[in-house]
């Protein structure tokens, strides 16, 4: 007989996260004193922008700061939107944190003030305790019987055991049925919900061990449970009062989440839930979990919803709202005042205001170190000063641009460390926003619908490749 070799290809099959502008964020790399670490959680520079933004979270985390509002103020590239995520990222999953820039309102099917109140409420989180009564035990035996007639509906009994109890509970139709369909089977450690009969498997017990061979690596292997197999469990529940309002407010309850367009809620269902959570608040059974609102690009806003916004702060269920913007004096949309920032001087004033400031060319190198590290490219350290010295005469998110764009061309010449002749290549290929303005001045005829004035002088230029 011929010998037949099969090769068979093996590869690991790692979870693909895709990668960000703000992907290396994991904090506001603050140590427990508040202050601010030189390079930490992907965070650089900006140190009082960080303590301040810490000071914030301090007081979220504390719940001492409800319907507050607070400004981050700066120019383009300075980290503004950075500090929102690291905040997000400190405060942890249960801390709602809602974000949307300020021209979203504009663009969905519903009246602005309603786009507004349901950020609003995306971002109050309700924190709900209730005790259920569980049966939790190891499976000691599970006996079904399976009568030959088809119309009979299934029987059988389980044994549960402790470590100081054994119990047999007679089983029906529909715990027959979860048990199948969960694959529970003898020595396996599970949780019944009294209340709803859900099933649940935690894992295998210890005592199987011996077995696991058979079982494979992913089996999780737990304690045999102690005292009785009746316990009262509390269990918690963290939703927005925005879903909440969804689930009441449609009909088909809370699939009305996963179908995306959720409309707009009534008023009166608003109240009402207010009422109910009220309610629980006294009892004892849920509380208040103040999340935060980020709003970027708040100059986008109008009159009208700015005039929203001074009296949402007030309400008592208010989330601390972050907002952040680039401009400097500039129109209030829908009239014709000229504000700081485009905000109102009535909304500016209960504004707590976190300025931002402009990169050094030394901050500008180790955030091009993260971001090389991020996006796992290669390169050598004379290219990374060439890289920095265009970040500082250009702009940080231009020089962070080039980072990929580089290794490609790296690639395409067979090297594996990006050198400087990449940098340069692409450089060349794609231009910054001086030179563009500067080509544009020159060349300004050439193109349709050409307004600009000649008496405007053309904008020089500085080259970092020419240094």
């Amino acid at each position: 007989m011929a010998d037949v070799r099969v090769q068979a290809e093996v590869r690991d099959l790692t979870r693909i996260e895709r990668i960000g502008a703000h992907s290396h964020i994991r904090g506001l790399g603050l140590d427990d004193a508040l202050e601010a670490r030189k390079v930490s959680q992907g965070m650089v520079g900006q140190n009082r922008a960080r303590k301040a933004a810490g000071v914030i979270l301090q007081m979220i985390k504390e719940g001492k700061i409800a319907g507050r509002a607070v400004l981050l103020a700066g120019q383009p590239g300075t980290g503004k939107t950075a500090i929102a995520m690291g905040m997000a990222k400190a405060l942890g999953e249960e801390t709602p944190f809602a974000m949307m820039a300020s021209s979203e309102i504009f663009s969905l099917e519903m009246s602005k003030t309603e786009a507004l109140t349901q950020a609003f409420r995306k971002a109050i989180g309700v924190r709900i305790k209730e005790e259920t009564e569980i049966i939790e035990g190891e499976v000691v035996e599970i006996e079904i019987d399976r009568p030959e007639a088809g119309n009979v509906s299934k029987t059988g009994k389980l044994t549960l055991k402790t470590t100081e109890m054994e119990t047999i509970y007679d089983l029906g139709q529909k715990m027959i049925e979860s048990l199948l369909k969960e694959k529970v089977s003898a020595g396996d450690v599970i949780t019944i919900d009294k209340a709803s009969g859900r099933i649940s498997r935690l894992g295998r017990s210890f005592t199987r061990s011996r077995d696991y061979d058979a079982m494979g690596p992913q089996t999780r292997f737990v304690q045999c449970p102690e005292g009785e197999l009746q316990k009262r469990k509390e269990v918690v529940h963290v939703v927005t009062l925005h879903e909440i309002d969804v689930i009441n407010s449609r009909t088909q309850g809370f699939l009305a989440l996963f179908s995306g367009d959720t409309g707009e809620i009534r008023h009166e269902v608003r109240e009402q839930i207010d009422l109910k959570v009220a309610e629980w608040r006294e009892e004892g059974k849920a509380e208040i979990v103040p999340g935060v609102l980020f709003i970027d690009e708040v100059h986008m806003l109008d009159i009208e919803c700015f005039s929203f916004l001074n009296r949402a702060l007030e309400n008592d269920m208010a989330p601390v709202l972050v907002v952040a913007t680039n401009r400097g004096i500039t129109k209030i949309r829908g009239t014709q005042y000229k504000s700081p920032h485009g905000i109102p001087i009535d909304l500016l004033d209960r504004l707590l205001i976190i300025s931002t400031e402009p990169y050094s060319e030394k901050e500008i190198r180790l955030i091009l170190d993260i971001r090389c590290e991020e996006e796992d490219v290669e390169m050598t350290d004379d290219a990374k000063e060439l890289l920095t010295k265009i970040g500082f005469e250009t702009s940080l998110r231009y020089a962070i641009q080039l980072i990929t764009a580089a290794s490609i061309v790296c690639m395409k010449r067979k090297a594996t460390e990006v050198d400087i002749e990449d940098i340069g290549k692409v450089y060349s290929m794609f231009v910054d926003v001086k030179r563009s303005t500067q080509f544009m001045m020159e060349y300004q005829e050439q193109y349709m619908y050409n307004e600009v004035p000649e008496a405007v002088p053309a904008a020089p230029a500085s080259d970092p490749m020419e240094s």
